[in-house]
């Protein structure tokens, strides 16, 4: 591929049905030396639709990890000018260095050396106060902008590595499943208050132009549509064409067009990008689910549910869960803890009936789903309420006749109404996992095992969690 010319890049775009992006990428001649130098930023100057984006990502991954494994950055510096030729001239230098530098820390990324006082709390294996996860959170916070050569602006992976590594060295900080994305909340957190006094740093100068940084912006508490002026004002980086009645005017145009039969999805991409910032703001500062689900609709819909999965996390949440089951199906489906299950029982009677191949598959993913939470011992009614009410309050997925093809329900619940409607039981599964992330719901700890297991795979965590 490094030696590609940019027709055989457009040609092999065009095998992939990404041929949207063709012409481009012959603009910007795009060679295939080119195309493996890309970064998280350039890709998304190059495309503009969030699945375009992940699609190419994941292609290339998958090339990289294909042609050799990670190689070093020392390796990959004393050998760039013979593989890479057209990577290291110019302006592709800085990006194709950033770029071994995100897989080195993929593979070798190492916490840095605590404080003494740090390192006598991590050692009692203590869970530790406020004062001593803001004295963690600074040391990593410091250690990140090192490796990033003095920059204050770490991508969602490097968030990701460096958070991954504190909870692979120190389990208890995970606090019932729920501290990946509170430390992950902290360090970004931590990056954006050491950036906002900043006045004479160029990137933290130009980015703040670009966002349209405002200062000294009153806190209000209203979530109401007539409050929607408020709300934004609580926002620190919100583009600043995007103020009082434009938010409003994109919110009323995805009402309207939510109610209608024939929906302009394209549109509705653009608007749900466009209200991103004040979406994020009314969920963090918790703000009934009813309102956000009365100003933002769609997010009832699976897709931009997914969608919003995708945005906040870079992954693609319902192919995972796909590739997830298809793995482990089988394994599940042979432990001894779920031989006598009512579940497997039903299961086992239903494939009699059917000589299909893909039928067969499709029970025996559905089966897999409904038993994880009796493989890991935890209360498979705040997961699943099959054929019965749904009575938990936190996401759980409401199922009718799993294991008859043309009756079967799904169906994914919050506060015990519903959200959406699922196709089959792998889609409420990706949606009940997308749920907890989109809407910022702590997870419940007599769950937690299983949500654990499932996102330490959806993540791609180093050491992800096993079956029992």
């Amino acid at each position: 591929m490094e030696s590609w010319s940019v027709e055989q890049v457009c040609n092999w775009l065009k095998q992939r049905n990404l041929g949207e992006l063709v012409p481009k990428f012959r603009e910007e001649e795009v060679s295939g030396a080119a195309l493996l130098a890309l970064n998280d930023r350039m890709v998304q100057q190059l495309v503009k639709k969030i699945g375009h984006q992940a699609v190419l990502m994941d292609l290339i991954k998958k090339y990289q990890q294909q042609k050799s494994g990670l190689e070093s950055l020392t390796y990959c510096c004393g050998t760039a000018s013979q593989k890479f030729p057209e990577v290291v001239s110019g302006k592709n230098l800085k990006s194709f260095f950033a770029r071994h530098k995100t897989l080195q820390w993929t593979s070798s990324y190492a916490l840095p050396d605590f404080p003494y006082d740090v390192k006598c709390i991590l050692a009692e294996k203590k869970s530790p106060d406020h004062s001593m996860r803001i004295r963690i959170i600074e040391f990593l916070q410091a250690d990140m902008t090192k490796y990033l050569e003095g920059s204050l602006y770490p991508n969602s992976q490097q968030y990701n590595i460096v958070v991954n590594a504190l909870l692979q060295a120190y389990p208890f900080l995970d606090e019932d499943g729920n501290g990946f994305l509170l430390w992950k909340r902290a360090l970004k957190d931590r990056f954006k208050y050491v950036r906002r006094p900043i006045e004479d740093d160029e990137q933290v100068l130009r980015n703040k132009c670009k966002f349209g940084h405002r200062r000294g912006q009153s806190r209000k508490s209203s979530f109401a549509e007539n409050k929607l002026d408020d709300v934004q004002g609580q926002v620190e980086e919100e583009p600043t064409h995007l103020k009082g009645s434009a938010m409003d005017l994109h919110i009323k145009w995805l009402n309207q067009e939510y109610m209608k039969t024939q929906r302009n999805w394209e549109e509705v991409d653009n608007r749900m990008n466009v209200t991103i910032e004040i979406r994020r703001k009314m969920i963090r500062d918790k703000a009934p689910l009813k309102d956000i689900l009365r100003l933002f609709p769609f997010l009832r819909c699976p897709y931009q549910l997914f969608r919003e999965f995708q945005l906040l996390t870079h992954m693609d949440i319902y192919k995972k869960t796909v590739e997830i089951l298809e793995i482990y199906s089988e394994n599940i489906l042979s432990l001894y803890v779920v031989r006598n299950n009512p579940i497997n029982i039903m299961l086992q009677e239903n494939l009699k009936q059917h000589t299909e191949e893909d039928v067969l598959k499709y029970m025996k993913m559905t089966a897999a789903c409904l038993l994880l939470p009796e493989v890991f011992g935890d209360d498979s009614s705040l997961f699943a309420a099959v054929n019965e009410e749904v009575k938990a309050v936190t996401p759980v997925m409401e199922v009718k006749n799993p294991f008859n093809v043309n009756s079967s329900e799904f169906a994914l619940y919050i506060e015990r109404e519903e959200l959406a409607q699922l196709d089959n039981c792998t889609m409420a599964l990706a949606a009940l996992v997308a749920a907890f992330h989109v809407f910022d719901i702590p997870c419940p700890k007599r769950i937690h095992r299983t949500l654990n297991f499932l996102e330490s795979l959806v993540f791609e965590v180093s050491n992800p969690a096993s079956l029992p």
